[in-house]
């Protein structure tokens, strides 16, 4: 049971719905670009300790600030946008979503799939979507 497993890597604040720490990790860990406003969403949004892409592995924050940029650019863009169809299952939930150039059509697509507890995200998987037009 995650409950268990994460209990004593809690942090003290805000509770957050799947709904609100989907969006947020999209625009705000995902596509932010200012290291210091991506650090401090990263610190509010995940657990201490959060695993993510790679089985076994408890990363933390700073890994999973390291994923979130390539060369010091977000991986997602300003255009990057929700998909239709949010689901949210228990303490998990999906959001797909396109990203690409602003004016020009999607380069690529992903869905992020999170495992919450007590109101953080303590697993994140990325996926890497083909495109469908």
């Amino acid at each position: 049971m995650i409950r268990s497993t994460f209990q004593n890597y809690r942090r003290p604040g805000h509770v957050h719905s799947i709904s609100t720490l989907l969006t947020r990790n999209l625009h705000e860990v995902f596509g932010e670009g200012d290291p210091a406003r991506r650090r401090a969403a990263i610190d509010d949004i995940f657990t201490r300790i959060a695993c993510s892409t790679s089985p076994g592995r408890l990363p933390g924050p700073d890994e999973i600030d390291r994923i979130a940029v390539r060369s010091g650019r977000p991986i997602r863009t300003s255009n990057t946008r929700p998909r239709p169809n949010r689901e949210e299952m228990h303490n998990a939930g999906r959001i797909r979503w396109v990203s690409g150039r602003p004016g020009e059509a999607p380069a690529y697509a992903g869905t992020d799939f999170i495992i919450a507890c007590d109101g953080r995200i303590a697993a994140l998987y990325l996926f890497f979507d083909a495109l469908v037009a």
